[in-house]
């Protein structure tokens, strides 16, 4: 009987599993979410919830400033941090701890992480899962990109689509047709006349003159 023995051995020394879950521990504040075995996300989680409770309890004098806290606040959050550093080894891990991930559940009281599973891995079968922290509910949604400006700057101005565009431009291009038309028809007929010439009379073959009557 196990009494009084939590947690998991995972077949590993107690070194090589203290190093295990403070690097899985990290990757999870670092990156918001792993994927890992069943029983890795199930141990990970409990020391997750437990670290980010440390930085959590001090949510209220991280808002201020340093130089405003005062002695007793300050002893607040370097307790925190040390406690925090007892599972999280990594440095930049625990400062987003305490600067990112505290601040966002300040009205929350445990239950900051799901698991998610996602079937067995190939090759071992073994069950795996999604561990991640829960997103911010009150954050807002991420604003739609605007694209560029058209030309011009004008504020009151629409540009035209490209129907009303392709329709104008039908619209104006057979007038100038019509009048270069209407021009050169005169000019035409005028020179035709002018060209007409009477036809010279053809010479008889065989330039034989014409008889003379005797």
């Amino acid at each position: 009987m196990r009494h009084q023995r939590a947690g998991v051995h995972l077949s590993r020394t107690s070194a090589h599993r203290k190093a295990l879950f403070s690097n899985l521990v990290a990757a999870l504040l670092t990156n918001e979410r792993i994927r890992t075995t069943d029983a890795k996300a199930k141990e990970t989680r409990r020391l997750a919830e437990r670290t980010i409770t440390w930085a959590r309890r001090v949510g209220d004098v991280l808002t201020k400033k340093p130089d405003r806290r005062s002695d007793e606040e300050s002893a607040r959050v370097v307790h925190a941090v040390r406690m925090a550093r007892r599972v999280v080894r990594d440095r930049g891990a625990v400062l987003k701890l305490f600067d990112e991930i505290a601040p966002r559940f300040l009205g929350r009281r445990g239950g900051y992480t799901r698991i998610v599973k996602l079937g067995n891995r190939p090759g071992d079968a073994a069950p795996m899962s999604l561990l991640e922290l829960i997103p911010d509910e009150g954050a807002p949604p991420p604003k739609a990109e605007k694209g560029p400006e058209p030309k011009g700057g004008g504020k009151g101005k629409s540009p035209a689509k490209p129907e009303q565009k392709t329709a104008a431009k039908g619209a104006e291009k057979p007038a100038p047709k019509a009048e270069a038309k209407g021009k050169k028809a005169p000019a035409a007929k005028a020179e035709k006349p002018a060209q007409k010439k009477p036809a010279a009379k053809a010479s008889p073959k065989g330039g034989s003159k014409p008889k003379s009557g005797k």
